[in-house]
């Protein structure tokens, strides 16, 4: 298999070089950059396959870099941040990003989830050994060998993570599954305040697949339970 290369951003070329070395031991291939255009420069010159990325930076911020990457990409997006208040958090995940860390933090969690964010990048469409390969709901679609959701044949952009929530109903469609369910399914970990995590990426994908998100034809809620797809 090919070695994965991961792009790191962030202001601080201690960071950078820090990280750097974890990742290379675990025999990644590592690019850096040091604010927002510079990682934009090396997505255009390089394939990379996860970009680690921090929020503050001088040039162009993270929050902007991911508005950029997004229009264009699906690869995953942890992002970096000194804050830790939980609204820089959804913010980050609303603008496209897949996990969140905040620094200080120890360069073996990052690791962990480096590595659990790529297995699901590239292993995208493996849940349960289900055999489905195409499963349609009214007009939703999904193709999982070629990793597409389409909604009345046009595409649909989706994140990997949103993509994995999708998969997620739409092969269940009717299915209610708790917000705990989805996020341990999804990031495979325990759930730990997920509700807010959760919500986020719904309302995004509701964004993407509905007409009229707050009266969403696809993607309901199930008051104390859950989300499903209507079958």
């Amino acid at each position: 298999m090919e070695k994965l290369t991961v792009l790191i951003t962030d202001d601080d070329k201690d960071i950078r070089d820090g990280i750097e070395i974890y990742l290379k031991n675990e025999g990644y291939n590592v690019l850096k950059a040091a604010d927002g255009m510079e990682a934009l420069k090396q997505l255009e010159e390089n394939e990379v396959h996860l970009i680690i990325l921090d929020i503050m930076m001088p040039n162009m911020d993270g929050i902007t870099a991911t508005f950029r990457i997004r229009a264009e990409r699906n690869i995953p997006i942890i992002m970096l941040s000194a804050k830790a208040e939980e609204t820089d958090k959804i913010h980050g995940l609303s603008v496209g990003a897949d996990d969140y860390i905040t620094k200080p933090f120890h360069p073996l969690e990052l690791l962990a989830r480096v590595k659990s964010q790529l297995r699901r990048y590239v292993q995208l469409g493996t849940y349960h050994g289900q055999s489905q390969t195409k499963v349609e709901v009214n007009g939703l679609s999904l193709d999982i060998d070629a990793k597409e959701v389409r909604l009345d044949g046009e595409l649909v952009k989706l994140t990997p993570i949103e993509y994995k929530i999708t998969e997620l109903l739409l092969k269940n469609a009717g299915r209610v599954f708790s917000i705990n369910e989805i996020y341990e399914l999804v990031w495979n970990e325990e759930a730990y305040n997920a509700e807010n995590v959760v919500a986020v990426h719904i309302r995004k994908i509701r964004e993407k697949i509905e007409a009229d998100p707050k009266n969403p034809r696809f993607l309901k809620v199930v008051w104390g339970i859950g989300y499903k797809i209507e079958k």
